[in-house]
């Protein structure tokens, strides 16, 4: 990365394209970056899937769960959080001799008792997006730019904050505020593409078109 580049946060491709600097020149990263990452999700599964998978991430890079993805899809169902929830011990036993994803005792159990606490929260709010979107940021909060150290400044919010602090007294756990920014982030609750992303407009335009739960 060059000077330039390190200051704005931005990399450009041979094609002149620019994005974000952490997706450098991985293909899965840019795809990811370009497909997914910030673009506003309201599907349940896929909303509990990244929250689980930010809480495998601790400690490790995303691309390393990136990578694992698929045999995280295999191992918990698809995250149809209905049917992990009623995982046993021996469940969880089977999981952690499983090459394919990260064998953490304490990460594989999360998800179990997310998957509980996340059925009892469909029962009561109608849905995990209808609760989780209740935390997005209003736009006046928001950076007017967004560049490489404001975006270092938002590793946590005060809306993620809020709702770390909701999902633990509900009993979920790995819910830090760290971690559930960056949920906020990939999930669309806040369009963190920096200025002058290829992506950034795109996404927003998205985030306008989306209909809030």
């Amino acid at each position: 990365m060059s000077p330039g580049e390190r200051s704005s946060g931005l990399v450009r491709d041979e094609a002149g394209v620019q994005r974000c600097w952490w997706c450098g020149e991985n293909p899965e990263y840019i795809a990811y970056h370009d497909r997914e990452w910030g673009r506003p999700a309201g599907d349940d599964r896929r909303l509990f899937e990244k929250i689980c998978l930010e809480g495998f991430q601790a400690g490790l890079s995303w691309l390393t769960i990136l990578k694992k993805r698929e045999n995280f899809r295999r191992a918990f169902l698809d995250f149809d959080f209905e049917r992990v929830a009623r995982f046993t011990e021996k469940d969880i036993d089977r999981l952690i001799a499983d090459p394919g994803i990260v064998r953490h005792r304490g990460k594989i159990q999360s998800v179990v008792n997310n998957a509980r606490r996340a059925c009892e929260l469909k029962a009561e709010a109608g849905s995990l997006a209808a609760f989780f979107w209740r935390f997005e940021p209003e736009p006046a909060s928001r950076p007017r730019r967004l560049d490489f150290e404001t975006l270092k400044g938002l590793g946590s919010t005060p809306e993620s904050a809020a709702l770390g602090k909701e999902l633990k007294r509900r009993g979920w756990s790995f819910v830090g505020p760290t971690t559930v920014y960056a949920f906020m982030q990939a999930m669309g609750l806040v369009n963190d593409h920096l200025s002058g992303c290829a992506m950034r407009a795109e996404v927003e335009a998205e985030r306008a078109a989306f209909i809030r739960p």
